[in-house]
């Protein structure tokens, strides 16, 4: 891990790195040991990187196509992309006793999208801790279900796998049609559901609400995370549950305490984890906007999910409020928000959307397939969500390339993207400010 004398900027880095371990991927998941029919090198790289950045997207059945080592193979690219390669050095290095270095660091510090690089290390030990104890516990409560359905060996590989999928956020299901069977089974909600919100949370939020267990001492990230969660959550089941009350194809027919459930899930699932218990390409028009909405939020800084993240969206809603209401300063919380954050979240919102923008452009160019469900595959894709209406499998050789590019994008995030092309220079002079015309 000495990388002293590589002169290479922590973003770029990281990329080569994320980019290594999906290559890797893509050479295991391309063994005979791996598959039951044999694949294509792009279908072995799409899944690979689907994996690896925790999004869930897939060009072939995981369930029938892979065997159980393949299986395995994906479960731990989720797991390694879902923490972090730069954690697993990390945890590493601390085995071996050696020394971590500040350019280290700085990658670990851009990896785990933290503001600050002290901590970062102690942060990492509290990541494994938290993620591993979490995941073997909701394992368990899964397994009430899956073990005495299909027996000790193969219930608990199940447990699993899901378990690892769902903190992740990432989405795959050992099922053709997701976890469709289970759409009114209680154990099975609660315990995916229960995985993707703690996932979808953060690192940060979860250790700092172990350690401090007051709403007074908690960050103001922290407070906005836990509220907004809470708030995003319950208005979209509202949503989803209204909006598709009489839709015989997804929940119409469903007794109500299924429809309850079913659209509770989606509206918790939908923001980055990806499963699903309702046919989404089955949804009313209106439905799947709101689908996009939320899985162009994503999940929360610091988390296993995608997209712009909760927070810049609450800041960009506030500082649009704050700018209407005639105000300078956006408060939340009795706290303050620097300018500097507003110019930092509408780069990321900005960057997302060209992202997006260029991809439903060349998708619709190369893919026979209508506006909204490569829209809907676009924002999936950047997002990590892995949702889709149904034209992943039918994508050409450049839609599977332009997918596996805007999957890894979505999961170093439009600011590292853009460090990366960026050329950062000191201001040497300053010009005299104009006021222009807007709006």
């Amino acid at each position: 891990m000495k990388m002293k004398s590589l002169k290479i900027s922590p973003s770029y880095l990281l990329f080569i790195i994320y980019a290594s371990f999906i290559t890797i991927g893509a050479v295991l998941l391309k063994l005979p040991i791996s598959t039951n029919t044999p694949i294509s090198w792009m279908d072995a790289l799409f899944t690979s990187t689907s994996a690896m950045t925790v999004t869930g997207l897939g060009v072939v059945d995981v369930s029938k196509e892979f065997t159980t080592f393949g299986q395995v193979i994906i479960a731990l690219l989720i797991q390694t992309g879902g923490l972090g390669i730069m954690s697993f050095a990390v945890l590493i290095f601390i085995m071996l006793g050696k020394k971590i270095g500040l350019k280290e660091r700085l990658i670990i510090q851009q990896a785990l999208n933290q503001i600050q690089i002290g901590g970062v290390i102690r942060l990492v030990k509290y990541i494994f801790i938290f993620s591993l104890s979490i995941e073997v516990s909701i394992m368990i409560f899964l397994a009430a279900q899956w073990i005495p359905e299909f027996g000790w060996g193969r219930g608990s590989f199940y447990s699993f796998f899901h378990a690892i999928s769902a903190f992740n956020n990432a989405g795959f299901a050992l099922w053709s049609d997701g976890l469709s069977r289970y759409i009114g089974n209680p154990i099975i909600n609660i315990g995916i559901t229960t995985l993707i919100i703690l996932g979808g949370l953060g690192y940060t939020v979860l250790i700092e609400v172990w350690n401090k267990q007051k709403w007074r001492q908690f960050s103001l990230h922290t407070k906005i995370m836990l509220s907004a969660t809470l708030v995003i959550n319950l208005v979209a089941f509202l949503i989803i549950f209204l909006l598709e009350y009489t839709n015989e194809k997804t929940i119409g027919l469903l007794p109500l305490s299924d429809k309850l459930w079913a659209s509770y899930f989606q509206a918790v699932t939908t923001r980055t984890a990806g499963f699903n218990t309702i046919e989404i390409g089955s949804l009313d028009e209106s439905t799947l906007f709101v689908f996009l909405i939320l899985m162009f939020i994503g999940a929360g800084s610091g988390s296993t999910g995608g997209g712009i993240k909760l927070t810049t969206f609450i800041v960009i809603s506030l500082a649009v409020i704050t700018f209407i209401r005639g105000k300078h300063d956006i408060h939340i919380f009795k706290r303050s928000i620097q300018p500097l954050y507003i110019l930092k979240v509408l780069a990321i919102a900005s960057i997302s959307i060209f992202v997006i923008a260029i991809a439903v452009f060349i998708l619709n160019i190369t893919e026979d397939a209508e506006f909204l469900p490569i829209l809907f595959e676009v924002i999936s894709a950047f997002s990590t969500v892995g949702l889709s209406m149904g034209i992943t499998s039918s994508l050409t050789f450049i839609g599977k390339f332009i997918i596996i590019f805007v999957m890894l994008m979505g999961k170093l995030g439009p600011l590292t993207v853009a460090f990366m092309l960026a050329k950062k220079e000191k201001a040497r002079f300053r010009y005299p400010s104009e006021d222009i015309l807007t709006g």
